[in-house]
């Protein structure tokens, strides 16, 4: 894939993500009201997506609990603002082995381990335009924590995301990943042309530097549609850097906290400078109608209403 800046970009908003980031500041949202309130404002500041996961009202804690997708998607989709929905699949592929002398049997209480169809019961039920499919297994942060996606696991939700009519945004956090997701779209499991996601610097996988996002960047199909986002303060340098390679950008709390230097983010103030950075550079930022245009998307009421 040649670089050429991406003059027409779209900015996905990840709201509130899967991580015990709940304690860290009072703007990651936990309840569905809060996470849905949080995603139409990042709508009105120029997120054409946004991506959510859900979260124990009470606790902050991550969860998948059904009835909490649904009053999320509920709320957003009666709101008076238009965003395209993308909800999480990543959850429910969570193994903690035991210490390294007595790796087996795994820690049942810290493991979230399900199939394919548990996965994806709030995707059936909700029929979100997008959701996410982390296409690899890998060792994430530290301990013995292992996300845990295998071959057939994938072979299968891919199958079930794509019979659903609602297309998966296949997450590569290293670069097996997106060797895979060719390989899922061969075989017929995803649609061609796909859409990607790639996310830079989270331990262990892809690390975070320009080099590596530019080997995954000419190694994506050239008619493939892709983002990439990295943590922390180098959120917004990615945002630029994405442009330039000729993708699109994901800012949000779940990545990264801070506005600048000692100062706590919300995710509205976020998009809110990825898309000053954007214009800045020249670049358009694509209205939800835009995208769904561009990716073929379906908007559709939920299921269970």
């Amino acid at each position: 894939m040649p670089l050429e800046m991406n003059r027409k970009v779209f900015i996905t908003c990840a709201v509130t993500g899967g991580g015990s980031t709940q304690d860290r500041s009072p703007h990651v949202p936990r309840s569905p009201k809060e996470i849905a309130d949080s995603a139409i404002a990042a709508a009105r500041a120029g997120a054409a997506v946004v991506h959510c996961h859900v979260r124990d009202p009470e606790t902050g804690a991550p969860a998948r609990d059904l009835h909490l997708y649904r009053e999320v998607t509920d709320r957003i989709r009666d709101s008076d603002v238009d965003v395209v929905l993308n909800l999480t699949a990543g959850m429910g592929g969570e193994v903690v082995m035991g210490p390294p002398d007595q790796p087996l049997p795994i820690n049942e209480v810290a493991s979230d381990m399900v199939g394919a169809d548990a996965r994806l019961a709030h995707i059936v039920e909700c029929l979100p335009e997008i959701c996410t499919l982390d296409c690899g297994t890998m060792n994430f942060l530290e301990g013995e924590f292992v996300m845990m996606n295998t071959p057939n696991m994938l072979r299968s939700m891919a199958e079930k995301i794509t019979t659903l009519g609602v297309i998966a945004e296949i997450e590569v956090f290293d670069t097996g990943h997106l060797w895979f997701a060719k390989q899922l779209v061969k075989e017929g499991r995803l649609p061609n042309p796909a859409l990607v996601q790639l996310c830079m610097g989270i331990p262990w996988g892809a690390p975070n530097d320009l080099a590596t996002l530019m080997a995954m960047v000419h190694a994506i199909p050239e008619n493939w549609t892709w983002s990439a986002f990295s943590l922390g303060r180098d959120q917004m340098p990615y945002a630029a850097a994405a442009a330039l390679a000729g993708g699109n950008v994901r800012v949000g709390l779940e990545d990264n906290l801070m506005l600048r230097k000692d100062v706590l983010a919300t995710n509205e103030q976020l998009v809110e400078q990825a898309a000053t950075i954007l214009d800045k550079m020249g670049a358009e930022i694509m209205t939800p109608t835009e995208v769904r245009e561009k990716l073929a998307l379906t908007k559709r009421a939920p299921a269970c209403k």
